[in-house]
């Protein structure tokens, strides 16, 4: 029998008691064509998404005050926003605080991107990981 874990368990606590990662925020992959690919999703397994691919809504176990989302999204196979890495994939990870979790990153010698976007929806900014896959790190806005 496979036992499922919870996100408790699958998150490794920094030195300091602040969870690294506190999900999945999203999960984005090359299409040859991804219009027909959204619509084929769709009509086969219900997902409605647009340009900017599909939100699914959730609350967090902690705070169900707090509306939380997953994105998931098709990019055209010729995108260049995985870049350096070369495979078909990104996973987004949410995480509690980018800056700490950066900083610690760096301490530990994983590859860390100079630059940090911001916009409304939170704070970004990208890893590799060991096989040169481009990981995207999310920080949601700071809810009062």
């Amino acid at each position: 029998m496979v036992r499922c874990a919870t996100a408790d368990t699958l998150t490794r606590e920094s030195e300091d008691g602040m969870k690294r990662v506190t999900g999945i925020g999203g999960i984005f992959f090359k299409s040859n064509d991804p219009t027909n690919m959204r619509e084929w999703y769709r009509i086969h397994l219900g997902i409605e998404s647009g340009n900017d691919g599909a939100s699914f809504e959730w609350r967090e176990k902690e705070h169900p005050e707090r509306i939380g989302y997953t994105v998931w999204s098709p990019f055209p196979g010729d995108t260049t926003y995985f870049n350096p890495s070369k495979a078909p994939f990104m996973i987004n990870y949410r995480v509690a605080d980018l800056d700490v979790l950066l900083d610690q990153l760096r301490q530990e010698g994983v590859p860390v991107e100079d630059r940090i976007e911001e916009y409304e929806y939170g704070r970004f900014a990208w890893i590799m990981d060991p096989e040169g896959n481009r990981i995207e790190l999310w920080e949601p806005p700071k809810t009062t």
